[in-house]
């Protein structure tokens, strides 16, 4: 009952084929090596109590959110559901729309970043490059400005490609580290372990029905982040 609970709380859409969750910072998506009850399994229990399922539940993972991010999630409820996602997602399909709250102004208050990145699992770290070379994908992203505070800015991030920790290192190399972000430039830690990366909405049309759905996620309940929620009113599917 407590993953039911603790899953309860974060729903944003359900229906026969889909579950999108608010994830929160800290929560691991899908089992690692430290053997950490993952979101997915906590969903998995979710869906069998809410639906009194029998047997094994079935829940399909088409995209993931690093450990120290919160924001949407999508959970596929069906196989069906799961490839036409999947397919979504590899045919950019799906509107991903991010913030980040950062230390330092970008050079220019909107852009599009591409950069070549390769990955070091070893250091479960990636790094991005100006130029292409072997072993590195192409990365894309477009960021805006949309808010200021007295010493932090948040940043619209649309997501076009999805690599690994590629916000995360495109907006290192761009000299905006994200706030709590040590792995990646930032001077300090945030004290929950989180970073001020939030995945905030998404737009697409539902793999089944074809009906269009925009999803907002509210940000984590703490100051800095409702701050910037409050002041901004800019529509995330405009």
């Amino acid at each position: 009952m407590e993953a039911v609970d603790y899953v309860s709380k974060m729903v944003l859409y359900e229906d026969n084929h889909l579950l999108i969750l608010n994830k929160r910072a800290g929560d691991i998506v899908q089992g690692d090596i430290t053997g950490t009850e993952p979101l997915l399994e906590k969903a998995r229990a979710y869906i069998k109590f809410r639906y009194n399922k029998p047997g094994n539940v079935f829940l399909g993972l088409p995209h993931r959110l690093d450990q120290p991010v919160s924001g949407a999630v999508i959970f596929a409820r069906t196989s069906k559901a799961l490839a036409r996602m999947n397919q979504m997602l590899h045919d950019r399909e799906i509107r991903k729309i991010y913030w980040a709250v950062v230390k330092n102004l970008p050079p220019e208050e909107s852009g599009q970043l591409t950069h070549y990145m390769s990955r070091n699992r070893q250091k479960n770290k990636s790094y991005a490059f100006e130029s292409p070379r072997k072993n590195a994908s192409k990365a894309e992203l477009k960021y805006r400005l949309i808010a200021s505070g007295d010493h932090y800015h948040l940043l619209e991030i649309e997501l076009l490609t999805g690599r690994h920790h590629q916000i995360r290192s495109q907006l290192s190399v761009l000299g905006c580290p994200i706030k709590g972000d040590l792995k990646y430039g930032a001077p300090r830690p945030n004290p929950d372990a989180s970073i001020h990366l939030h995945a905030r909405s998404l737009g697409f049309s539902h793999p089944v029905s074809g009906d269009k759905l925009s999803i907002v996620a509210p940000v984590p309940d703490e100051p800095l982040w409702k701050y910037f929620e409050a002041i901004n009113t800019s529509d995330p599917d405009r």
